[in-house]
């Protein structure tokens, strides 16, 4: 722990902060309107995080200032009182899951001491993780997702025909579909989000052994620091469309465009995550609502000690 500013007290400020930003969300699951939803979660956030008496900076959030005045790269929230804290957050991870009622939506956040996360770009990124257990580097980029299964499957003493695989369900994906397919992986399609498909692989009773594949580079420095909690092992490479990604990749200090980055070095400080349901899923149930309360399902991990903790809060609606 750095300076012991990642106290108890704050990570239960974060939960606090996670239960009301799925809360909000929650009121808009099955209507159809992502935006509205959004913004529901990135309100709620907002103000749960200016009475948390801490200086937080976002460097992952809602996009530049000028293209979203809510929880924008380089805001600073809190009271302005107590550690330098550094903030990766999705007020809801999964827009679309929530506007049309689906599963694994999440209202989630990871916060580091000051420079304790990359300040990843608004770009794609290719991504490899597993969770704990596995010696390090047994999983590679530049290995074929086939090879990357098979030496899990070795490791764990299993035929590769018993392994999971979670993967994006996008046309960019087929290649890597295959090579899992071709060495007869089982493969569970996710049709967004990528936190709640990498987290899963800490967690054996979801199934998932693996996760493979390209997409946002906030969220993979958000699931880089759940991973850092449990001993996980993530590897991901910056995926750049255009002149116009790489001017925001240097913008934030990012000049080697083809760098790999291990976990520790996308979350190199200690490390509180924090992610609520807004759906159930298959971490984490969504909210409901009873006769004049709500009730949340959080999971909260801190690097420090190793723990994982789910917390259920039922307060008055």
């Amino acid at each position: 722990m750095k300076n012991n500013v990642l106290t108890p007290g704050l990570a239960d400020a974060m939960v606090r902060v996670t239960e009301l930003a799925a809360i909000a969300a929650a009121r808009e699951v099955g209507r159809g309107d992502e935006k509205k939803a959004d913004a529901a979660a990135v309100d709620a956030m907002r103000t749960a995080f200016n009475a948390v008496d801490f200086k937080g900076r976002v460097v992952i959030g809602e996009g530049e200032r000028d293209e979203a005045p809510m929880l924008y790269i380089g805001e600073e929230v809190g009271t302005n009182n107590g550690p330098e804290i550094d903030i990766a957050l999705d007020p809801l991870e999964g827009t679309t899951l929530t506007a049309k009622a689906m599963a694994n939506a999440l209202a989630v956040l990871a916060i580091a001491p000051r420079g304790g996360l990359l300040h990843a770009p608004d770009t794609y990124m290719d991504k490899v993780a597993v969770g704990p257990g596995y010696p390090e580097g047994i999983i590679s980029l530049d290995a074929t997702p086939a090879e990357n299964i098979t030496a899990l499957a070795k490791h764990k003493g299993v035929p590769v025909s018993e392994m999971t695989a979670c993967v994006l369900d996008r046309p960019r994906h087929e290649e890597i579909i295959a090579s899992l397919r071709g060495v007869g992986a089982r493969i569970a399609l996710i049709t967004d989000g990528d936190v709640a498909g990498i987290i899963a692989t800490t967690d054996p009773q979801t199934g998932i052994d693996f996760y493979v594949g390209s997409g946002g580079a906030p969220e993979g420095v958000l699931a880089a620091a759940a991973l850092k909690c449990v001993g996980g092992q993530m590897y991901a490479r910056l995926v750049f469309r255009n002149d116009d990604e790489k001017k925001r990749a240097t913008r934030v200090g990012i000049t080697d465009f083809g760098r790999t980055y291990s976990l520790n070095e996308l979350a190199s400080g200690e490390t509180v995550f924090c992610a609520t349901g807004v759906t159930n899923g298959s971490l984490l149930d969504g909210v409901k609502h009873g006769t004049g309360r709500v009730h949340t399902h959080t999971l909260v991990m801190t690097s420090t000690d190793g723990m994982v903790r789910h917390v259920r809060s039922d307060r008055k609606a």
